[in-house]
């Protein structure tokens, strides 16, 4: 009793002696372990082809060419016949359109050298972004083309009209209490966070529609990044998806590149902002103060960009169609068994993550 009352006694002396000295409490920042910044690396990714038999056949396929948030990349194509470089939706892919007749077995895709470093912005308090009206008004062709729904001829994958999006955003927006895109964003990622867990489901490999997701409050990486940017279509942000390679260390020191998406955030072209925030959606803390801090507005080394979405229904069409085949004769068959592969990984750089007391973020 008495080793408490003496405690409590000093404690109460200390803040005295600060209020008294005109001082502020100085709080210590916020440090995560240290993590790469830097990486190199090469990747091959696409389909082992395995033609059997012979008759007459037709194999198309849109590979799209890899991007990062930051760093550099040279690439070249694994099958160098058949093919035209084409621009989609914004977006440099290989077009290939392969036909014949005979028995083969040959690899379909792309191979590239990465080098990476990570993308963040650095002020958490939204400094420079746009209110959103000021969105509406000074990019007027940003605002229609990424608020719109999204939807193949049966199924509204992004949906901002959806009453219960809708419902849900506008509640969010008005508790946030400010009309700064960047704020409220965040406030509708936290929300995500909070009630919707990342849950894999291998048995239903279609994506579904925001809707369903918001029901079953679960959802894979795409689910959960159709959800978030339909809550920020349903308010007047800018949004849209992105999918590429997230990559990753295993145990026994490999590195293994898994199919991955998440969400940009279109916040204003203003001050330290050029436009679009990226935001990890499927990130697996429980923390939302770290959700926040590691993952919106952040894009690490180890997202590898294949495709960014226009806002339309055929970019999300074409998004979700991998490679097809035709044959015109029973005797031939066709096998395809998707590859990505990893070598050469090295970590350049490593730096630990700090937060300050004023929630500005930056690498040590």
């Amino acid at each position: 009793m008495i080793k408490n009352i003496w405690f409590l006694s000093f404690a109460c002396t200390l803040v005295l002696v600060v209020f008294l000295s005109g001082c502020e409490m100085v709080f210590p920042p916020t440090t995560y372990q240290a993590t790469a910044t830097k990486i190199s690396y090469d990747i091959s990714y696409g389909y082992h082809v395995e033609i059997r038999g012979r008759g007459s056949y037709q194999i198309t396929y849109l590979c799209d060419i890899p991007e990062v948030a930051s760093g550099t990349i040279a690439y070249d194509l694994l099958y160098k016949n058949e093919y035209q470089i084409k621009t989609l939706f914004d977006n440099i892919c290989i077009d290939w359109n392969i036909s014949g007749t005979d028995q083969r077995t040959f690899d379909l895709g792309v191979t590239a050298r990465v080098d990476a470093a990570g993308y963040y912005i650095a002020d958490l308090n939204g400094a420079d972004a746009l209110t959103l009206m000021e969105i509406q008004e000074r990019y007027p062709e940003v605002f229609d083309q990424y608020t719109r729904v999204q939807a193949n001829e049966t199924i509204r994958f992004i949906d901002p009209y959806d009453p219960d999006i809708i419902s849900i955003a506008t509640n969010i927006s008005q508790e946030a209490q400010t009309t700064n895109s960047f704020l409220v964003a965040q406030s509708l990622f936290s929300w995500l966070k909070k009630n919707i867990q990342y849950q894999i489901h291998p048995d239903q490999g279609a994506v579904r529609p925001a809707a369903v997701t918001l029901e079953s409050r679960q959802g894979d990486c795409d689910d959960l990044s159709f959800l978030y940017i339909s809550l920020c279509r349903a308010v007047g942000i800018p949004a849209r998806f992105i999918r590429g390679y997230l990559l990753t260390e295993n145990i026994d020191g490999s590195v293994s590149a898994t199919a991955h998406a998440w969400a940009d955030v279109f916040v204003g072209v203003s001050g330290s902002l050029s436009g679009w925030i990226p935001v990890e959606c499927a990130g697996s803390s429980t923390s939302i103060e770290i959700n926040i801090h590691q993952n919106f507005g952040l894009e690490s080394v180890s997202h590898l960009r294949l495709y960014t979405d226009d806002g339309s229904n055929d970019s999300l069409e074409t998004s979700l169609t991998g490679i097809s085949y035709v044959t015109r004769d029973p005797n031939i068959s066709i096998i395809l068994h998707p590859f990505a592969e990893i070598r050469n990984y090295h970590v350049l750089e490593s730096k630990y993550l700090v937060i300050t007391d004023s929630n500005i973020r930056y690498y040590d």
